[in-house]
């Protein structure tokens, strides 16, 4: 019984090691923080999963940029935008005289065109007409700009409703809006509409061509601009005969008013 006392330790120290293997084998993969990642146990990034989004998308209506002065005369760009694409643009004013009127119709049909199929202001120059090119393309990013700040399909670029209540209610709502500052031969023309229910109730020249002249002018021919916008609702009115430049600064400034007022 004695001679049999050492076997019994060497098989029970046998079966203690293997015994201590197999725990130390059963425990690894549990603290592998590579094994448990590829078993789906750690989340990625917040970072990775939600990048941060593009641009603000283009609110559909139709928007003016601002004018930009060239050493020719100013340009000033108007998109219509659509299913938060640019499916019109056009220039309200141009450099006209002279040389001018050579280089204009030449230039704005290329640049209305490849601003519509840019999407964007990233267009290329004209050759021959860099500053006309140059100020199109300000315009045509600041008429972007004021579509992407609008933002939504009320379209509605400069003035800014309140972010509650039914659209029902704000159509029915008079509110006032002041277009932007025409700049003529004679003197600027800004306009300033009363809108309500979606339609013109009161158009007026708060800015008009001073002095000699232009006084008679005007008095002549505001009247008439301002039951015209009422009565068709929009800035495609007649010009008042023999007040050429007052009227086409009249209509700019009506049209600007009516994009910040949402078309």
């Amino acid at each position: 019984m004695r001679k049999s006392h050492p076997v019994r330790r060497a098989v029970l120290a046998t079966a203690a090691t293997v015994s201590g293997i197999v725990l130390l084998l059963s425990l690894k993969p549990a603290s592998d923080p590579g094994a448990a990642q590829a078993a789906g146990g750690a989340a990625p990034p917040a970072a990775a999963q939600s990048p941060q989004g593009g641009a603000q998308p283009i609110g559909d209506g139709t928007v003016t940029g601002d004018a930009v002065s060239t050493q020719y005369g100013a340009v000033q760009v108007r998109l219509t935008v659509s299913g938060g694409r640019i499916t019109r643009a056009e220039a309200v004013q141009a450099p006209k005289g002279g040389q001018s009127d050579q280089v204009t119709s030449r230039s704005v049909p290329k640049l209305n065109r490849a601003a519509v199929t840019a999407g964007s202001a990233d267009i290329d120059t004209v050759s021959g007409a860099t500053y006309t090119s140059t100020g199109y393309k300000k315009s045509l990013q600041s008429a972007l700009d004021k579509a992407r700040a609008a933002g939504g399909p009320s379209g509605g670029a400069g003035d800014g409703g309140g972010t509650g209540g039914g659209s029902d209610a704000g159509e029915d709502r008079a509110r006032t809006v002041t277009g932007d500052a025409a700049q003529t031969q004679y003197g600027p023309v800004q306009v300033r509409i009363t809108v309500s229910g979606g339609k013109i109730t009161k158009a007026e020249a708060v800015r008009t061509p001073e002095g000699g002249q232009s006084d008679r002018i005007t008095s002549n021919a505001v009247p008439k601009l301002n039951q015209a916008a009422v009565t068709a609702g929009s800035a495609d009115i007649d010009a008042v005969s023999g007040a050429t430049y007052t009227s086409a600064g009249y209509k700019q400034s009506l049209q600007s008013a009516l994009d910040k007022a949402g078309g």
